[in-house]
């Protein structure tokens, strides 16, 4: 089992940035895929950034691409995700999800999942 916690989540007006962060303990296996979604209210929860845990590749949903980067702290156990020139678009919850799949975009095949934490942007 690995548990997720997120942190960092804010408001913040439009053109601002918040970094949030996301805590595994348990039984940490780094072949996982990390990845990071957001549900906005009304919407489905959809993709925002990924992250091969032993490559480093990432992949970004067009929507963040270049204003979000995500990145792996392998001494401390940490994903973050940089989010700059935050628009009301963003506004959302954030989750932290880890698949033990190699690769995937896919939120139905990631097997672990923080709890979440929002992030709001003010115009």
């Amino acid at each position: 089992q690995v548990q997720l916690t997120e942190s960092g989540g804010g408001m913040v007006q439009a053109g601002g940035s918040l970094r949030l962060s996301c805590a595994l303990s348990g039984d940490i296996f780094r072949s996982y895929t990390m990845g990071w979604f957001r549900r906005a209210p009304g919407k489905e929860r959809e993709f925002v950034a990924s992250i091969r845990w032993r490559a480093g590749s990432t992949n970004y949903a067009d929507s963040v691409k270049g204003r979000f980067t995500i990145s792996i702290d392998n001494a401390e156990n940490l994903v973050y995700l940089q989010m700059n020139s935050l628009k009301p678009d963003d506004t959302a919850v954030y989750y932290c999800a880890a698949s033990l799949r190699l690769y995937t975009d896919e939120s139905t095949e990631y097997d672990y999942w923080g709890q979440g934490t929002q992030v709001t942007v003010s115009s």
